[in-house]
């Protein structure tokens, strides 16, 4: 029975090897029927599309696109939501260290992913949108695509409950809410190792204007 097993493994084997290299010899036998007029016309076509992506990245640029930054009060967030398609929206308060810590990974994301608009409002300037949106804990990351809202990153809940979470780990939390053009495994987050004796900061509550808000997510006490 187990060599039975075996052999149908191995014919699935050399069946998907066989198909592998046909295909291989199938692009190979294309690319050798090609004449000169038709590696001109695909470099053409390259080039085009090197051109194309260029352009884009620069009308992305002139959007505020390609670093993070601070917009001065929830009315400018309405003009900024309504240019772009993408946009990554950090609510936090000066305060808070756990912001300071979101800071210097939307920092490094913001510079690699150019088609996402990536901005911060202090959430004490803000009161009528962090009514609107319900935002309560902070930081929290408000993603919107096409100017509505559609998934949150709530403190580090997402991020392994640690502050020492890696960059590539709210990468992939983006990714997966498809905020960036990920091209990571969303099925697969980072690892995340922990270093031996890191310890979790107590959450405090302060306010808002009178509201009552989390300073971080309740991932721990000392």
């Amino acid at each position: 029975m187990a060599n039975q097993a075996v052999d149908i493994i191995t014919k699935v084997l050399e069946q998907s090897a066989k198909l592998v290299e046909e295909q291989v010899d199938a692009q190979l036998s294309k690319l050798n029927e090609m004449d000169e007029d038709d590696f001109d016309r695909l470099k053409e076509k390259r080039l085009e599309a090197l051109k194309k992506a260029q352009k884009q990245k620069q009308e992305f640029l002139s959007k505020g696109h390609g670093e993070y930054r601070e917009i001065p009060s929830e009315k400018d967030f309405f003009g900024e939501v309504k240019e772009s398609k993408k946009v990554v929206c950090h609510f936090y308060r000066n305060s808070t260290f756990r912001c300071k810590i979101i800071d210097k990974h939307l920092a490094i994301l913001a510079k690699k992913y150019v088609e996402t608009k990536f901005i911060k409002l202090n959430a004490e300037k803000a009161p009528f949108l962090t009514e609107r949106l319900h935002i309560k804990v902070l930081p929290t990351l408000a993603l919107l695509i096409d100017g509505k809202t559609k998934d949150y990153v709530v403190g580090f809940s997402d991020l392994g409950n640690t502050d020492e979470f890696p960059t590539e780990m709210l990468e992939w939390r983006l990714g997966c809410a498809e905020i960036i053009n990920y091209s990571g495994n969303l099925m697969e987050p980072p690892t995340l190792t922990q270093k031996p004796g890191t310890k979790f900061t107590k959450v405090e509550k302060k306010s808002i204007r009178g509201r009552g808000y989390d300073s971080d997510s309740d991932s721990g006490d000392d």
